[in-house]
């Protein structure tokens, strides 16, 4: 492994490419440590970990080098979009259909942390986890009778009310749609 090497950050659910940047030793031992990725900055010449400034940090789900050992290619899942012009990906490419849960788990962590007045979200979660999970039977009753009747549309419209209640419910229990994919991932083992 050089000094330096190239570090590729892909979106562990979608499998976007979100950045390149650089690292060594030191910021490699700070990733593995936090859990969080950290670069070395060429331009500053210091230890930087992502989203430091802007909240939008990349958590480590897996990391791997390529062949040679001199590049590493992380999977992260972002808090946010990864690119300083606040896209999604530092090189411009479109999201595939699966970053709309990820982004409407982020806007769920947002409406949570910062509590905006008026948010249906904010009054789910300060119902507590009773009415969420009271919403969340309530949709899936729902999903279950539009599939009954055999209206596919009423099913999506249904699945999509539930998916959102399932996030809600999730973030009620400070658990992330990473750890519904370690699960299912373990399963299918």
């Amino acid at each position: 492994m050089s000094e330096l090497f190239p570090v590729v950050i892909q979106d562990s659910s979608t499998g976007a490419v979100l950045m390149l940047g650089y690292g060594n030793a030191l910021s490699l031992r700070r990733t593995e440590e936090t859990g969080f990725v950290h670069f070395w900055s060429r331009s500053r010449q210091e230890l930087w970990r992502k989203g430091a400034t802007s909240g939008n940090v990349l958590r480590v789900v897996e990391m791997m080098w390529d062949c040679d050992e001199d590049a590493l290619l992380i999977h992260a899942e972002p808090a946010g979009p990864t690119c300083h012009t606040g896209e999604v990906s530092c090189f411009g490419a479109a999201p595939s259909p699966e970053v709309g849960l990820r982004d409407l788990e982020r806007i769920i962590a947002d409406r949570k942390k910062n509590r905006p007045e008026g948010s249906y979200t904010v009054r789910l979660l300060d119902g507590g986890t009773d009415l969420t999970a009271r919403k969340v039977l309530e949709e899936a009753g729902e999903v279950a009778f539009a599939a009954k009747d055999q209206a596919p549309d009423r099913v999506a419209e249904e699945a999509a009310d539930l998916l959102y209640h399932l996030l809600v419910l999730l973030a009620d229990q400070d658990v992330t749609l990473g750890d519904v994919e370690r699960v299912l991932n373990e399963r299918a083992s």
